[in-house]
């Protein structure tokens, strides 16, 4: 459902260009796209292992990659995004202060909260209709199988 080595791409990507912003001198407030899109990035790490621990039903069956292997991916993702976490918190406190990080701290629980409303929500209600939908087609497939040989066992039988 969400693509872990793409989150780790933007987060990665994100985290680059926050970096060189503060290495050429701009304020924090001044690379608040950059903050945002590695707050999304690490929201997503986040909610793709949440998918991991709970997979959809059509997953556990079709998925090409083995839930196992998505958890090291997973793992291995959530270790990156601490990294930069904690190479974050030490820039911001250098530069701008305790105050800082904790409202950066404040305003990327906000901006999780607005993405689990939006975005993840959206993908729950997918989710669920792609499931219902499938479960239904195969009920309906199998009740046609069954009423088809059925069919089949009485006109052979001559009965109809």
């Amino acid at each position: 459902m969400i693509e872990v080595v793409a989150a780790v791409s933007a987060a990665t990507s994100a985290f680059n260009a926050i970096k060189k912003g503060v290495e050429l001198g701009q304020d924090i407030e001044n690379m608040a796209g950059a903050l945002g899109k590695w707050m999304g990035a690490v929201s997503d790490i986040r909610k793709a292992e949440e998918y991991n621990r709970k997979p959809p039903l059509f997953k556990k069956i079709f998925s090409a990659t083995s839930i196992e292997e998505e958890a090291l991916q997973i793992f291995m993702a959530k270790k990156k995004a601490e990294d930069m976490r904690e190479q974050l918190r030490q820039i911001i406190m250098l530069t701008r202060g305790m105050g800082a990080w904790q409202e950066l701290l404040k305003t990327e629980a906000d901006v999780r909260k607005r993405r689990q409303k939006l975005i993840y929500d959206q993908k729950e209600r997918q989710k669920f209709w792609l499931e219902a939908g499938a479960i239904t087609t195969l009920i309906i497939l199998i009740f046609s199988t069954v009423g088809f040989v059925i069919y089949l066992y009485m006109k052979s039988r001559g009965i109809t």
